[in-house]
């Protein structure tokens, strides 16, 4: 388990309060409309979903932030949005979960939506309301700039890459590179095959589908096909971890230093949706915090044990990571 129990508790109790962690990335919100579903419309062959609640919840680099937050980290996110309602919403959601900063750039395309219609504990539908084009030459260097301007004041930097447009290949590689520079530890929750605008980063937490993608071929979710792929992509991309998230087999850490797998802690699995927000959350607050890489992917471990125990994206507070650890323990 932790190699330092003692430490990772303190963190936990008072140090993770000091940590500053920047996020940078696809903003959005998450809708849900809960609903009793007891017949079939008589217009089509479609189940009639009668909403009796409705549920608004922050979503990619936002939920991101919404973890650190309630983690107790200072915490500042940086995204584009539309000059809309759901904008407006965003903000306000931001402020309710205390994220300390926001710099949301206004643009032509849509604040990012998914809505997700639940009909006795299961998802039937969901609505995306999103405009992924990539973002301009002149929206880019805005992001890039006021990325700058705040990068001095914090640990820790966290890339959220959902697809939707802000990750693009300058964006991404000016930023590693100035965190470099500065010795900040940046991590990658990545989208997609294209690995070279991440390459150099610290951390990139990929899950096993994501971890294909980029490797062009099926990985069996066993430890040796995960730790073969898994240093190939290290070496290729002068990562200097890898964080892949397993599903049932838990969690593996790939460095200079080996492979280590972490088993799953979830005692029972409901939802994974933005469970890896928190992983990449509560790693790269550790680190940034002082914690090592294996004592910062049990505490990541640990985390998500809890939101996929959770319906919905959820958001783990100070109280229940604490509560974890101690669990851990026992």
């Amino acid at each position: 388990m932790f190699k330092n129990f003692d430490l990772v508790k303190q963190f936990v109790e008072k140090g993770i309060f000091a940590t500053k962690i920047l996020v940078i990335g696809d903003v959005m919100i998450d809708k849900y409309y809960y609903s009793e579903v007891s017949r079939i419309s008589p217009e089509a062959p479609v189940p009639i979903a009668k909403v009796t609640s409705e549920k608004n919840t922050l979503g990619g680099a936002a939920n991101v932030a919404n973890n650190l937050a309630r983690s107790g980290c200072v915490t500042h996110v940086c995204g584009i949005t539309g000059a809309d309602e759901n904008r407006e919403r965003l903000l306000e959601l931001l402020a309710e979960a205390k994220v300390n900063g926001a710099s949301l750039i206004k643009d032509k395309r849509p604040t990012t939506a998914k809505a997700r219609i639940i009909g006795a504990h299961q998802q039937m539908l969901r609505l995306d309301f999103e405009d992924n084009t990539p973002l301009s030459a002149k929206k880019t260097k805005e992001i890039i700039l006021e990325v700058i301007s705040k990068l001095g004041d914090f640990d820790g930097v966290v890339l959220s890459d959902y697809g939707k447009g802000v990750c693009v290949p300058k964006l991404c590689k000016k930023i590693i590179a100035e965190c470099n520079k500065k010795s900040i530890p940046i991590s990658v929750d990545p989208k997609g095959h294209y690995w070279l605008k991440y390459a150099g980063a610290y951390c990139i937490t990929p899950n096993l589908k994501e971890l294909s993608e980029v490797h062009a071929e099926a990985i069996k979710n066993t430890d040796n096909e995960v730790l073969t792929a898994g240093h190939d992509i290290l070496d290729k991309y002068k990562l200097t971890n890898l964080l892949v998230t397993r599903s049932e087999k838990g969690m593996t850490l790939l460095n200079s230093e080996g492979g280590a797998t972490i088993p799953t802690r979830a005692q029972e699995v409901f939802d994974v949706s933005g469970a890896g927000d928190t992983v990449i959350a509560i790693f790269t607050a550790a680190v940034a915090g002082g914690l090592c890489t294996n004592d910062a992917a049990q505490l990541a471990n640990l985390a998500a044990g809890v939101v996929v125990g959770k319906l919905g994206t959820y958001a783990i507070s100070n109280s229940e990571l604490l509560e974890a650890v101690k669990s851990s323990e026992s």
